[in-house]
Parts: structure tokens; C-alpha cells; sequence
């Protein structure tokens, strides 16, 4: 048997068995890594390593892709129903995604598969399903239209392309290689074909795992350590804040669902470089080489937004994207930001089409981005080195049970 052939063959079930008991909570937090350079018994084939068999299981209360840890590519897609597309139109269609997806998560092919993967693993790929607001009148469900799923209302600063904006289903891929994110967006708008046509796309990137000597919080492109304040599943109240619980009625179908905001922001990177280190960090709150707060200690230490210099002013700018970002500052106000930088080359005017697809998860986008945003508008000195130009919010109802399809409580009431 060639190489290829054998690695065709490698099932998830190998894959889940060669990790030695393992098991799948330990593959989904790169569980694989002790396993990296070793071969399946009785294969003959390339060894497996902890970034290509890694997988995260599909199947579960949530959806895969919300508390998944960031993968180093990924895509954010959204569709528009075709004319005259019904309820069981969009009920066949996301039965297809469904399958694929389910499939390639677990290494294997998917129906009809075009081969753009074939030689890799899963690779942590997550493929993650939302619903739009102008869905749910097109195919008459207008009255389980979630309450939640409101517009995202005008800021000041915006400079959106509705183009580049809402839709009425949204698809987040995330991977480890490449390849298999690429694999999985042909894969789902092949799927999509005659039901629903692509809106628009954009595509992003994280550091690749392994890229540096232990973990560490990641970097955007204006060269900041950006997520260290992201709550995390084991902090207190994590769940209330960032998924839908105990709703009944015509909006039951949303439990374990989340709602997903996303914004393409674009980044006025030359306007930024220019900018002194001293000046940057004072924009930000935190120290650029650690991420440390201005208030002293390290990238971990919470922000004491009262500290003072010996100078008498405040350690944190009054303006400080840190301090107009705190939850202290918001009412509480939590959620989950699990972004994509993006570089798109460059503009007419010579400057990078460069920044941030940021996306947000709560279970209250009114009390949670919708909140936050409207502080950063008008108090936030991060914001003139910003451009947002896309912006969206999606229903993303809880995971699908095994034999199940994404948002078959909703489509099959």
C-alpha cells in the first residue's frame, strides 16, 4: 500500500483509538501532541502530528467553533436564499451541511468529495452554522424570529458596506491547515447549490500552533496581545453569559445556541506605525511586549482601572481601549471574542486592506456587543485608528445531537 492510500484509509475512529485513551475532551484541546512522529499499528503509512489529527467532535450540547481554541485559518461566509426558496428547501440544505461537516470534523470525506484534503487530517476543523434576521420571514417563521436577534443598530463611526453585511445564513469554518478550511468552504457552497447563493466571504488567519516556544495569547496586526481578557468556560457565569438557556415556547429552539457578531474592521495600519511605542500602549492600556496592564503586573493581572502614576494621572488613559472596553466599565457587560486577522492586500491609496474579522459571542447581543460598542464609539481613542466596514449578527442555535441536523428545532417545529 502507498502512503497516500494508507493515510485515505485512517478512520476517525483510529485516529480516536491511537491517541491511547486519549478521548475526545483531550483531541479537542490537542490531546495528540504526545503522540506526534508515532505510527497506527499496522500502518505503513506518513506518521500522524497533534495539528493534522486533532479533531473536535461535531456533535454536542453547542456548536463547535464558539469555545473551540482559535484555529490558524478560517472563513466567514454568509448565503442568501435563492428566489422562491422554502422552509423545507433550507431544511434539506442544512441536512447536507450537516453530513459534510460532521464528516470532515472527523477526517472523514464527505459526499462528493473533490479530494483537496486527501492527505490530511482534521486538522481541529470546526464548521459552525447561524441563522440571519431576514431568514426567518422568507421562510414564514417570522413569528420565531428570537427576540435577541435584533438589528445591529448604526454607530457613528461606522463606514459599512451592505454588501459586505448580514445575510440569511452565515457559516464559520475554522482549521488548523489551510488545505482542509478551503476543503470545507468548497465542500458547503457546492452543497449550497440551487438553495442558497454565496453573499460574501472573507477569509482570516491566527498564528498557526507550535509557532511559538509554549502558548501564548495571540497578536493582531497592529502587533498587540489581544484576547487577554476573554472570559474563560470555567470562570463563574461564563455560560449564562455566552449561551441561550431555558427558553420555552416558539424560541426553545435556540437553548445551547449562542448569537454571533461580526464585524470586519479594518485596521489604518500605516496611520498606527507611526505612532511611538509609549503613544501605542497609552492607546491601548497595556504594555506592547507582554500585554501587561499600565497598572503594573503581568499580561494576567486584572486592570486596576483606579491606579495612578507618580505623576498623579491615571496609570490608564481615561481613553484607554482597555478601560473602555471593561466589563466594569459596560455594566458587567461579557462576551466571547474569537477573531481572524485578515490582510486583503492593498488599497487604491497604497494603505494595507488589513485588520481584524472580529466576531463576538453572547447570549445577549443587546446587553453584550450592542453595549460595549456604543462605550468604544465615543470613548475609546483606539477608534481613530479603526475602520469598521462590515458588520452582522447571527442566531446560532445549540449543536445537533447524532442522527440530527443543525437547526432541525427550528425548521421541523
Amino acid at each position: 500500500m502507498n502512503e497516500s492510500n494508507a493515510w485515505r484509509g485512517i478512520s476517525r475512529r483510529r485516529l480516536l483509538g491511537a491517541a491511547g485513551g486519549t478521548g475526545v475532551a483531550g483531541l479537542a484541546a490537542g490531546g495528540l501532541a504526545g503522540f506526534a512522529g508515532q505510527r497506527l499499528a499496522g500502518d505503513d503509512g506518513p506518521p500522524l502530528t497533534a495539528v493534522g489529527a486533532t479533531a473536535v467532535p461535531f456533535h454536542g450540547r453547542h456548536q463547535a467553533g464558539i469555545t473551540t481554541p482559535l484555529q490558524a485559518s478560517g472563513y466567514l461566509v454568509a448565503f442568501d436564499l435563492c428566489p422562491g426558496t422554502g422552509r423545507g428547501a433550507v431544511a434539506g440544505l442544512m441536512r447536507r451541511w450537516t453530513a459534510a461537516a460532521a464528516a470532515m470534523t472527523a477526517g472523514q470525506p464527505p459526499a462528493r468529495d473533490d479530494h483537496i484534503a486527501l492527505d490530511a487530517g482534521p486538522s481541529s476543523l470546526t464548521v459552525t452554522f447561524g441563522f440571519g434576521r431576514s431568514l426567518f420571514a422568507r421562510i414564514g417563521l417570522g413569528d420565531r424570529t428570537p427576540a435577541a436577534l435584533v438589528p445591529v443598530p448604526p454607530f457613528p463611526a461606522d463606514a459599512l458596506d451592505p454588501a459586505r453585511s448580514d445575510g440569511d445564513l452565515w457559516v464559520q469554518i475554522g482549521a488548523d491547515d489551510p488545505l482542509v478550511a478551503a476543503h470545507a468552504l468548497r465542500v458547503l457552497h457546492r452543497g449550497a447549490s440551487g438553495t442558497a447563493r454565496m453573499r460574501w466571504q472573507m477569509s482570516g488567519f491566527n498564528r498557526a500552533r507550535g509557532a511559538t516556544g509554549r502558548p501564548m495569547t495571540g497578536r493582531n496586526l497592529m502587533g498587540q496581545v489581544d484576547g487577554t481578557g476573554n472570559p474563560r468556560p470555567s470562570d463563574p457565569g461564563f455560560d449564562t453569559a455566552v449561551f441561550v438557556a431555558g427558553g420555552t415556547g416558539p424560541h426553545a429552539w435556540m437553548n445551547g445556541g449562542s448569537y454571533a457578531v461580526v464585524r470586519r474592521i479594518r485596521m489604518l495600519l500605516d496611520v498606527w506605525e507611526k505612532l511611538p511605542l509609549d503613544r501605542q500602549e497609552r492607546v491601548i492600556g497595556r504594555r506592547k511586549a507582554d500585554g501587561a496592564p499600565l497598572s503594573g503586573g503581568t499580561e494576567t493581572t486584572p486592570v486596576d482601572l483606579t491606579a495612578v502614576g507618580p505623576d498623579g494621572a491615571l496609570a490608564i488613559p481615561g481613553d484607554a481601549h482597555v478601560r473602555a472596553a471593561a466589563p466594569q466599565s459596560n455594566n458587567g457587560a461579557t462576551m466571547l471574542r474569537r477573531s481572524f486577522s485578515y490582510h486583503d492586500g492593498l488599497r487604491p491609496d497604497g494603505a494595507p486592506d488589513a485588520g481584524l474579522l472580529f466576531v463576538a459571542w453572547q447570549a445577549d447581543p443587546t446587553a453584550g456587543f450592542i453595549q460595549v460598542q456604543r462605550k468604544l464609539d465615543g470613548a475609546d481613542g483606539l477608534t481613530r485608528f479603526l475602520r469598521h466596514e462590515a458588520s452582522a449578527i447571527f442566531a446560532v442555535p445549540g449543536g445537533a445531537a447524532p442522527g440530527e441536523y443543525v437547526g432541525q428545532r427550528l425548521l421541523e417545529p
